[in-house]
């Protein structure tokens, strides 16, 4: 019997029996739809990632620290041994760990280094309080530099252009802030903020106290353990919008990497943290290769260095995992509805096998009938794995802007199917459905013709 004979006459065996091969379907597609939709959202996470990084970050930047724990585990929160370069990363971090801060001398010798540029220490700031012109109120706002390899998006003004830095005189706003001083983002722009930073310095002693006392009284001793203050004036050059490409939604202050180290400068004269850097961020210069450069700095200077590529890896790593979770969950679908192929098989191998005993009368062979039965399953496999992909395409098709907005994720769609993905997933489906079907085919072939022919 010819293979097309074969396939024909499967088909129509199950349209005969048209519920009960709908019902074994429908369970396959419940798997089938769930596969095919954690393919989409996993490919989708993957795209918005990728796209994340690459309209956010400089692909020749390089995140360089003095403790490798802080890109591997994690900050090491075991007993060390001292040193001047170890600091609380409390401030920095939000963790009550300890880590291993770089230095100027660090600094100065990653600047020195022919194959890097651009190396901007990742500075402590912060101000006492901020004033906006036309605002008496002080407010008190978290601050930081800009960073010029990373695009970000504005409500209002204009930045520079990727790899610029803005003015010393320049500061950046983000949109909370203005919403917070209920004014439009463009009425903002162009007006002063003046930016009170207080001096970190070392408790004075009780002898210095004491002779403060005596030399002028307590007018003296408040004046000594009151912290020198600057005033600093900025004009508003832009007001940063939120993004759902943006990599942080933490909103800050932005100043100039220069005016960033004036004011560290400030802040920490006569302290020994003014000398401590978290870690630095650089460029890795055209002609070089990012990976090659951070290799080139681990083996020969001891840091550790993460790249742009880096950071993708680890947001796949993230998305791969929840991929895996909902897959899981298909698979278990799947397996359910293996044991319902089985056994629509059976059944149907019990219902025919009078006619199973008249195929073989007739001359059909063993090898033909077991690939009947194999057929049958396959083509449960088949509709079920259809059903699944064109119920999620129909679902995806339709929620897709639903999500977009509910996310914010701009023109990113988190549902993208890949057509050979899903070609992959129905042809899957119709071998494992074509496994199951092999126990009852096997029992079918194996009928001796003269006592099926005499089963009613």
């Amino acid at each position: 019997m010819r293979l097309l004979d074969i396939i024909r006459r499967a088909g129509r065996n199950l349209r005969q029996a048209k519920g009960r091969t709908f019902l074994t379907s429908l369970a396959i597609g419940v798997g089938s739809f769930t596969l095919a939709l954690s393919l989409a959202a996993g490919q989708g996470a993957r795209d918005y990632a990728d796209n994340l990084l690459k309209n956010n970050i400089d692909p020749q930047a390089l995140f360089i620290v003095k403790d490798k724990n802080i890109t591997s585990a994690g900050p090491s929160s075991t007993m060390q041994e001292y040193s001047t370069d170890l600091m609380s990363s409390s401030a920095a971090t939000g963790r009550g760990v300890t880590i291993k801060m770089m230095t100027s001398d660090d600094v100065t010798k990653l600047q020195q280094r022919s194959d890097i540029e651009q190396v901007v220490p990742i500075y402590q700031l912060s101000a006492k309080y901020i004033v906006f012109e036309g605002n008496d109120k002080k407010w008190v706002a978290p601050l930081t530099y800009y960073d010029a390899s990373i695009v970000s998006d504005v409500a209002a003004g204009s930045l520079p252009k990727l790899g610029e830095q803005i003015r010393d005189d320049e500061v950046l706003v983000p949109k909370d802030f203005v919403d917070t001083l209920k004014i439009a983002p463009k009425d903002l722009v162009g007006k002063k903020l003046t930016m009170t930073v207080a001096q970190t310095t070392a408790a004075p002693t009780q002898d210095e106290i004491t002779q403060a006392f005596l030399n002028g009284g307590n007018q003296a001793v408040q004046q000594l353990l009151k912290p020198q203050t600057k005033d600093f004036t900025f004009i508003v050059r832009a007001v940063l919008a939120p993004s759902a490409m943006a990599l942080t939604s933490n909103p800050r202050l932005h100043v100039s990497t220069n005016m960033a180290r004036q004011l560290n400068d400030f802040t920490h004269a006569g302290s020994e943290d003014g000398n401590k850097f978290f870690g630095v961020i650089a460029l890795a210069k055209k002609d070089n290769d990012p990976e090659t450069v951070k290799l080139s700095i681990q083996n020969d200077d001891g840091y550790a260095v993460q790249t742009a590529k880096d950071a993708q890896g680890t947001l796949f790593t993230f998305v791969n995992i929840l991929q895996g979770i909902v897959a899981g969950f298909a698979m278990l679908a799947l397996i359910a509805s293996v044991f319902g192929i089985i056994n629509t098989q059976y059944i149907s191998v019990l219902e025919r096998t009078s006619q199973i005993g008249l195929m073989k009368a007739l001359g059909m062979s063993r090898r033909d009938i077991a690939k009947l039965f194999r057929y049958e399953a396959a083509w449960i496999g088949f509709l079920g794995g259809m059903l699944g992909v064109l119920l999620a395409l129909g679902v995806g098709y339709f929620a897709n802007p639903a999500i977009t907005k509910a996310l914010d994720l701009g023109k990113n769609s988190l549902l993208i199917f890949v057509w050979w993905q899903l070609v992959i997933l129905v042809v899957s489906l119709v071998i494992v459905a074509i496994v199951a079907g092999w126990f009852p085919a096997r029992k079918a072939a194996r009928l001796d013709p003269i006592e099926a022919l005499r089963t009613e």
